[in-house]
């Protein structure tokens, strides 16, 4: 029996080790959880606090959660992060002492700034809540000190989280509401929102995501001052203005030293090179819906216009990396083309594809008497291919600059000239048209023998396609902006020729966190 009972020794203790080391956890958390309370008073002055159970308190907590009746931007990850770390109101007990949530409020009160609504963010209600705390009556049950404690944590999550995104994100996805829009964009994640979680110093982290870009601040102090362009109305700038600095809030700008930028809305191409332009030129783009300016920002229908709807010849936003040249190119027409164009003129004129050099195939097989051809006949647009061979009136001119993008577009040369002395130059079917090519093609191949052979091909007349690759890909951006300061601080404004601005403020507007 002795040796028995001395045998069983180790493992009542081991058992007995267990069930402290256990009783200790189990203490230690709730400790925290009753520390809730206790942080709560300690602000407060409020000894409602004190009598907080942390049982009851998760209670309240998820239910308000579960019911959705505080409204959510990100229901599932905010649940996730509660659900994860015990529901604790980690917000409310970090930033509740030395007024940090009146900072944040703070914040949020200004986002005006930013062409932004402070009503997003629920600042009324957030000062409301906070109000409760701080009168020492303001709470005077345990059962409304958990329901005001629940809101006011999860209103300030959700607030924080949104500011944070449209700071440093913008407040819509660009992809979501432009059809014609294939710009690498990042947007917030996971891992980016659960910051807002861990912040210590509200202040200090609220100044760090105010953008700094110099185009920004000058669009925010155009903003603040209430400025007007020329011809526009006070209220159709500061719209102007809104959506401007939305587009700068998108993380999707250069960040290559040397790059190609097309603003579409400005018919403006220039070759970038540490942060200095070093190649600029008019340029002519697709014809856009709002052409001749008949809508304008302040005119728009906010139920009529749900979704982007691009006129077919709209140049798409884009970036991509030209990677080569083809000199004297060789224009394959597009169907669209061909349908609504090419069938149309060769039906009526039985000259006119010889005359404008254009060859027709049928399963690639090339037609040698196009005049047989019955344009009548079914779909002809689409049952045969056309391409113009390379000559002085090709329609792309003498070179074309080729990056990959989904849209089939690209920068060329043009036989048509005269389009570069009008200001309104939205008027290719979406391809841009280059004022200065060979110039493009300088600076982006170099002094050297693919330059001089290019220069060379250009100027014979020949009707030999050439491909030339780029030596080094350069990233080119396809851009749409309406309002920037120039090199001299001053505001430039351009007219919405494709009608996005009314797009995105539109949407904007239906966000609760828009203007």
């Amino acid at each position: 029996m002795v040796r028995k009972t001395q045998t069983n020794i180790p493992r009542v203790i081991f058992t007995f080790s267990v069930l402290i080391a256990f009783l200790c956890i189990f203490q230690a958390c709730k400790k925290s959880r009753s520390d809730i309370g206790k942080t709560l008073f300690n602000a407060t002055g409020n000894k409602v606090f004190k009598n907080m159970e942390s049982d009851a308190f998760i209670a309240v907590f998820k239910e308000k959660l579960a019911s959705g009746k505080v409204k959510l931007s990100n229901p599932k990850l905010i649940t996730a992060y509660y659900e994860a770390h015990d529901y604790e109101p980690v917000i409310v007990l970090q930033q509740l002492k030395d007024k940090g949530l009146q900072t944040m409020i703070s914040y949020f009160e200004r986002s005006a700034e930013h062409g932004l609504s402070p009503e997003g963010y629920k600042v009324e209600e957030l000062k409301r809540l906070l109000a409760k705390f701080d009168d020492k009556k303001g709470i005077k049950t345990t059962e409304e000190a958990y329901s005001a404690l629940a809101d006011l944590e999860l209103l300030s999550a959700n607030s924080l989280i949104n500011y944070s995104n449209a700071l440093q994100y913008g407040v819509i996805s660009p992809k979501r509401i432009y059809a014609a829009y294939f710009m690498d964009t990042k947007r917030p994640d996971s891992t980016s929102m659960n910051r807002v979680f861990a912040i210590k110093d509200i202040k200090s982290y609220l100044d760090s995501i105010q953008p700094k870009d110099p185009q920004y601040l000058a669009l925010q102090k155009a903003l603040k001052d209430g400025a007007t362009g020329a011809g526009m109305s006070p209220d159709e700038t500061q719209k102007i203005l809104k959506v401007n600095l939305e587009r700068l809030r998108w993380k999707n700008k250069p960040t290559e030293e040397k790059y190609v930028i097309v603003n579409i809305a400005d018919f403006r191409l220039d070759v970038m090179d540490r942060g200095k332009s070093i190649l600029d030129m008019k340029v002519c783009v697709g014809e856009g819906r709002n052409k001749n300016f008949t809508d304008n920002i302040q005119e728009y229908d906010e139920n009529d216009l749900k979704k982007d709807r691009p006129f077919s010849h709209e140049t798409p936003q884009l970036n991509s990396l030209i990677h080569s040249v083809q000199v004297n190119p060789v224009w394959n027409i597009p169907e669209s083309i061909a349908t609504n164009e090419i069938t149309k003129f060769a039906a009526a004129d039985r000259y006119y594809l010889s005359n404008h050099n254009i060859d027709v195939y049928e399963n690639g097989k090339l037609i040698e008497d196009t005049e047989l051809i019955d344009w009548s006949a079914g779909n002809p647009g689409a049952k045969y291919t056309f391409k113009q061979r390379p000559g002085d009136d090709n329609s792309l001119g003498k070179i074309k600059f080729l990056f990959n993008n989904q849209s089939a577009v690209y920068l060329h040369d043009t036989p048509a000239k005269a389009a570069f002395s009008n200001s309104m130059r939205a008027v290719s079917h979406g391809c841009v048209r280059l004022e200065k090519p060979l110039d493009l093609a300088h600076v982006l191949f170099g002094d050297g023998a693919k330059y001089e052979d290019i220069k060379k091909r250009m100027s014979e007349s020949q009707n030999e396609a050439k491909d030339i690759t780029l030596p080094n890909k350069v990233p080119v951006y396809l851009i749409y902006k309406t309002a920037w300061a120039d090199e001299n601080h001053t505001l430039q404004f351009r007219k919405d020729v494709y009608g996005l601005d009314i797009v995105l403020y539109t949407y904007m507007q239906k966000l609760g966190t828009g203007v």
